[in-house]
């Protein structure tokens, strides 16, 4: 068999999520369902093809993937209807893998060797053993071989009391399954044409039918409502987690941790309580991680501080650097080595230059500070003069006293120092002392305090 097609059906309202969106499109670590099911469907299969139905257009327009071939089941006539919409777009000499959209965390390797079987026996079927079978269809064996899959309200008495039951996912050879397709009928309690039905026919046919027995339940778990949605989202930040420590990330407390996106991490990092990971995120060496914090796509180098309670956004904090308590470094921000961004201070796409300090409750945007620069309490760079954003560019070593306006476009010099409560409208000159009362005014005499 040369191609393998995946067939992800994804044509269920889901009712029960109360929600406007098609249940495959419902976000399981902000990603959606369908989206987890199509990562590994794409890893395996040279062509995907998904069916859809309810919301149609809010699905294609939500995945977005030219690389898809979308199959509508305009009426929901059972999961045997719904495969067989596909089947026209797959060639005889091929396999089919049969998935779903709302079942999110298959792992590749299941599949792996689930796909294996079926090279090897034409028919393989995923299955889990349930302490609670109640609602699944069951898996009939005799001599430990599967003879057919009987449905949760068509089983008797003894077929009830099966623990074994259908995760709904196989593979198989695309000839044989468009076969069996094409002698379904829909005599059955719920009047749909039943995928499960062609593995009793392969079994009347002497096939033998390879199993698969899946020894994680959350990898077979459907979603149906919101409640069964965050208990799949702790299973997933769980096993994330469990990987990560693994790996030797440090994690205080793993329950309390999400990662929605991807994290790397060097040696000897360490991450608190409470701390959400978005989009893609690089950890160095030697970093820590305090609590309540929000990181989303951003690179940090090695030996930084992130103190509690700070969010930051496709930023770069370089080696040595501290950020907070309660700091909001915002896109486009470069903090410098050894800089230092204090509690209540936001900066926004502005380069903050090697060892520079803007340590209280001040606003920097826009903006370019040199190295060893000291930025006093309250102090804001006014950037924005109601319709443009203007650049303020701040020297090496220059000090900018307390609770003072830089009012862009302007530049400060060199070990310039402003002093405290002035609004600077002007470049100020290298090495001078500038500040306002009731004019702006230079000292050029002026020599700067020398610690004692």
């Amino acid at each position: 068999m040369s191609h393998i097609h995946g067939i992800i059906l994804a044509a269920g309202k889901g009712t029960r999520m109360n929600s406007s969106k098609p249940k495959v499109l419902q976000t399981l670590s902000d990603k959606t369902l369908l989206g987890h099911v199509l990562t590994q469907a794409q890893r395996l299969c040279s062509q995907v093809h998904v069916v859809y139905g309810f919301g149609g257009d809010q699905v294609r327009n939500t995945i977005n993937d030219d690389t898809i071939n979308w199959v509508e089941q305009a009426e929901q006539l059972g999961t045997g209807h719904a495969v067989a919409q596909a089947m026209p777009h797959i060639d005889d000499d091929s396999l089919s893998l049969i998935l779903y959209g709302d079942v999110p965390l298959i792992e590749k390797s299941t599949l792996d060797d689930l796909i294996s079987q079926a090279q090897q026996s034409s028919i393989s079927l995923l299955s889990v053993v349930l302490d609670n079978p109640v609602g699944y269809g069951r898996i009939v064996r005799h001599n430990n071989q599967i003879q057919a899959i009987v449905e949760q309200k068509d089983a008797n008495d003894e077929q009830l009391t099966i623990c074994e039951v259908n995760t709904g996912i196989m593979a198989l050879n695309s000839g044989l399954l468009k076969t069996y397709l094409g002698r379904l009928d829909s005599n059955n309690a719920q009047g749909e044409l039943y995928l499960t039905d062609i593995i009793e026919m392969a079994v009347n046919d002497g096939k033998i039918i390879a199993s698969v027995i899946t020894k994680n339940e959350f990898e077979v778990a459907g979603v149906n409502d919101k409640v069964q949605l965050a208990e799949l989202e702790r299973t997933f930040q769980q096993n994330q987690a469990t990987k990560f420590m693994q790996q030797g990330l440090t994690l205080k407390d793993p329950n309390r941790f999400d990662c929605r996106g991807t994290i790397s991490f060097g040696q000897d990092c360490e991450i608190d309580v409470n701390v959400l990971i978005e989009g893609k995120v690089t950890l160095g060496d030697n970093t820590t991680i305090a609590p309540n914090c929000i990181i989303k796509n951003t690179k940090i180098g090695d030996n930084v501080s992130i103190l509690p309670n700070s969010v930051i956004e496709d930023a770069s904090i370089n080696h040595g650097a501290t950020i907070g308590p309660f700091a909001r470094i915002r896109p486009g921000a470069n903090i410098g080595e050894n800089a230092k961004i204090g509690n209540f201070v936001e900066v926004k796409k502005s380069t903050i230059g090697k060892g520079s300090k803007v340590s209280h409750l001040s606003y920097v945007g826009d903006s370019t500070l040199g190295e060893d620069v000291n930025i006093g309490a309250g102090v804001i760079t006014c950037n924005y003069d109601g319709a443009n954003k203007h650049q303020t560019i701040i020297g090496d070593g220059a000090f900018i006293g307390s609770d003072s306006q830089l009012i862009a476009p302007v530049t400060i010099g060199k070990n310039a120092t402003i002093g405290a409560g002035s609004t600077i409208t002007k470049d100020t000159p290298d090495g001078q002392l500038t500040f306002s009362r009731s004019k702006q005014t230079t000292m050029k005499n002026w020599e700067r305090p020398v610690k004692k």
